[in-house]
């Protein structure tokens, strides 16, 4: 598919709002749902046209775009009773850009081709700087035919990769979160230890870039944590959403994984002291629970 595409786009939440917004900015025709009207109604101003159902939003796209929180919110959109695949124009391509399990976008695949509808599961890493920028990691699995004809597509929103058959994208997410989650923790414990001896946490951050041990969230997770900074990016109950599902996967195929599970458990304590809807950074104030510190 080249040129301008008719674009459905179910899910405009932090990281949807960002990847309609591009999209029609783009040149694309973007009809766009969301369960609460008014953070689709936010997309107006950038030409959007905002849809009152899912089934109305990808009547008449070429390419339909779900970035919902779940994988029984996805089916219950997608597949439901008046769900969107069934007003879907045959020879259009489903794109579904959320983290969902593995089995589930191989179901959501199988259905779409009964209907005769193009699949590919893509969910992505970058958070909201890389939606609101485009410059999203976008790990793919379908057929590739289906692939490229929506690469121009998922190119605006960032660098799309085909992993492999659908569900591998999915795979790769997993994987993706497996490290974000890990890397994320053991950067809030380095922050606590760097204080608690006596350092400025700041300037041993400054210290660490360009090292082994520099990351991206290093860089932008680091100054989150010293400054008590928990508006949400990533949900950290979207980050245990994902590393549950990862845990999950790995049983299934009989892997132990002794530190992601470690991680996993942080991040269900923290949802159940009630962070869940913090960032993922906010796994630092777990870590001071443990430890017996303040909070703030």
């Amino acid at each position: 598919m080249a040129g301008r595409q008719e674009i459905g786009f179910l899910g405009t939440g932090i990281m949807g709002f960002q990847m309609a917004r591009r999209l029609a900015e783009a040149g694309h025709g973007v009809r766009a749902w969301n369960r609460s009207p008014e953070k689709a109604e936010r997309l107006a101003p950038f030409g959007v046209r905002i849809a009152a159902s899912p089934d109305e939003a990808v009547r008449d796209a070429h390419v339909a775009i779900c970035m919902l929180s779940s994988g029984p919110v996805c089916d219950a959109v997608l597949l439901g009773p008046d769900g969107a695949v069934g007003a879907m124009r045959p020879g259009s391509v489903l794109v579904v850009m959320s983290s969902i399990p593995v089995e589930t976008a191989r179901g959501q695949a199988e259905a779409a081709a009964a209907r005769g509808l193009g699949y590919v599961d893509a969910p992505v890493s970058g958070g909201e700087k890389g939606a609101s920028e485009g410059t999203l990691a976008i790990m793919a699995g379908g057929d590739e035919a289906d692939f490229e004809r929506v690469r121009a597509v998922l190119e605006v929103m960032g660098r799309p990769t085909r992993v492999g058959p659908a569900g591998t994208g999915e795979l790769a997410k997993l994987v993706n979160q497996v490290i974000v989650a890990s890397t994320v923790a053991v950067v809030a414990e380095a922050v606590l230890l760097a204080e608690r001896g006596g350092a400025d946490p700041a300037k041993l951050r400054e210290a660490l870039l360009g090292g082994f041990a520099d990351s991206t969230i290093l860089k932008l997770h680091a100054p989150r944590m010293i400054a008590r900074d928990f508006r949400p990016g990533g949900p950290s109950k979207y980050q245990l959403k994902d590393t549950r599902t990862a845990m999950e996967l790995a049983a299934g195929l009989g892997l132990e994984l002794p530190v992601a599970r470690l991680v996993d458990g942080l991040f269900a304590d923290l949802v159940a002291h009630g962070d869940g809807e913090l960032d993922h950074s906010a796994v630092i104030r777990e870590i001071r629970r443990r430890n017996g510190l303040p909070l703030d």
